[in-house]
């Protein structure tokens, strides 16, 4: 057995050709559509980026226990369980949050492993004599950009694309290379898995110009460093502006879906159809300027962020051209690769192997929760969504862990101080936490004081009225509830969310 994942940050479902777009160039993508099941109702479970990697990896939510973080002692790893058992696990990523404080945990979880440097502020180079141009198109950028650590992420950035003068020298060719010469050197041997792992199309969008070319607006050259990083704020700028960094967006999916042909072409070279499974999908999606906002981490959990694609080809089953309508999350891909490969599936695990969905179609849940960590729980049942706000939300939480470090950091002795023994959660096996107050000034949580909000999506797919219904945020909450319940949610969240709390017997 042999499996490919191609996994791309904050890919845009609503670009894809295949899912309805048509102003956007994907014929990879589409040809994708066209050879595999692709799935309609894909959404997020814990948000952003290693959130969603160690759902990856566990197969169970994130969001409820901790924010951003690395694999914890008592995870199951389902890269690793493959490893020991014998089968090949090989991770090729240029995602430079891996090689942070926030991150080092899950590389080496792999039988073997790649990194490509240099994408967005990743600190590879150094140029001290070099002043880098900070112009932007945003109207709050250049306040961010006087934050030390923004200024310091900008510095690296510019100082890195003066090292990608071709397109050979970008990470995203980078990495896919290394992927492709995975595939080259062993594609007729058995039992591995391989995860290509592409940062793009994440912000910044920086790109070759073969790319851009059929696109209006200044994204050649020196202007195209004003509108190719969008700040996590409110859309503030002109309509022209707010297309100019759309079409910024666009030209690296393009280069995105050019490289996903390049395996869909080992595919088809080498017959790996009949043997190998293939998964594209990503963390989540992006905001370029829906809702008056742009990007992903500040703002509510629209469903250009949290509704993502999702293809599957599993040569076990006939499933060329088939969409899907069933709920699938991040989570269900550990049971889905560990199942294909024969493989027990931990009690801890949470997500369901999609096996049933293609061989049955069988649907694995009536809903899906999501969320950041401290922020808003949101439920969606297929006719509504609702995004939970806490309504105590001076109320405190807490990260529960035993690796105390943030994306870029560990813990601060000021976080330390005050830390409490924790007792088991039914997932730790058996052991005790570390709990640590939240402050909300980490990446992943937040002061949580946003207003609830219920849309219903059949009349309103595009999420741009609010309704009231208390007896469906009655029947949501309840939902939430049940959620908590199964997986063993902190106590103090049924408080913070006016949640019903979880009834004891006496």
């Amino acid at each position: 057995m042999k499996a490919i994942m191609v996994m791309f940050d904050s890919l845009n479902r609503a670009l894809l050709q295949s899912y309805g777009c048509d102003w956007t160039r994907t014929p990879n993508f589409l040809r994708l559509a066209e050879r595999s099941a692709q799935f309609e109702n894909c959404y997020v479970g814990s948000l952003p980026c290693m959130p969603a990697r160690r759902e990856l990896h566990t197969g169970r939510p994130n969001f409820l226990h901790r924010s951003w973080g690395p694999m914890e002692p008592f995870d199951d790893s389902m890269p690793e369980i493959l490893k020991n058992a014998g089968i090949c696990s090989h991770l090729v990523s240029d995602h430079q949050h891996y090689w942070e404080d926030g991150g080092g945990t899950y590389h080496t979880r792999y039988t073997s492993w790649e990194g490509v440097r240099g994408q967005e502020g990743d600190p590879w180079k150094e140029r001290l004599c070099d002043e880098p141009d900070r112009r932007s198109v945003f109207a709050g950028k250049k306040k961010i950009w006087d934050i030390p650590l923004f200024k310091a992420m900008n510095t690296h950035d510019q100082t890195n694309r003066k090292y990608m003068d071709c397109e050979e020298k970008t990470p995203q060719a980078q990495t896919f290379a290394c992927g492709l010469e995975f595939i080259d050197t062993n594609h007729e041997a058995d039992n591995w898995f391989l995860q290509i792992e592409c940062f793009d199309p994440h912000e910044p969008f920086f790109c070759d110009e073969k790319y851009k070319q059929h696109f209006d607006g200044p994204l050649h050259g020196e202007d195209a460093l004003g509108a190719d990083w969008p700040p996590y704020l409110p859309v503030q700028e002109s309509d022209e502006v707010v297309q100019t960094v759309r079409n910024a967006y666009a030209a690296l999916l393009e280069k995105c879906d050019a490289s996903l042909g390049k395996v869909l072409d080992r595919m088809d070279q080498y017959q790996m159809w009949d043997d190998t499974m293939l998964i594209v999908c990503t963390d989540h999606g992006f905001l370029l300027g829906e809702h008056g906002w742009w990007g992903k981490a500040a703002m509510p959990c629209y469903n250009e962020i949290a509704h993502t694609p999702m293809y599957v080809w599993d040569p076990r089953f006939d499933c060329t051209g088939k969409k899907y309508n069933q709920f699938v999350q991040m989570m269900d891909l550990a049971p889905t690769i560990l199942e294909y490969f024969g493989q027990p599936i931990p009690k801890d695990m949470m997500g369901k192997p999609i096996r049933r969905i293609l061989e049955n179609n069988e649907s694995l849940r009536d809903y899906v929760v999501f969320g950041f960590h401290g922020r808003e729980i949101i439920v969606n049942d297929g006719k509504y969504l609702y995004m939970c706000a806490p309504e105590h939300a001076d109320d405190p939480y807490y990260e529960y862990t035993l690796m105390p470090t943030h994306m870029r950091a560990r813990f601060s002795c000021e976080e330390l101080k005050d830390w409490t023994v924790a007792e088991p959660f039914s997932f730790t096996k058996g052991l005790k936490t570390i709990r640590c107050r939240c402050t909300g000034s980490t990446v992943g949580n937040a002061t949580g004081k946003t207003p609830s909000r219920l849309f219903n999506l059949e009349k309103d797919p595009g999420q741009l009225h609010e309704i009231e219904n208390p007896e469906v945020v009655k029947h949501m909450k309840e939902l939430i509830r049940q959620y908590m319940v199964e997986t063993d949610a902190p106590k103090e969240l049924y408080h913070r969310y006016g949640i019903a709390p979880v009834k004891t017997e006496v």
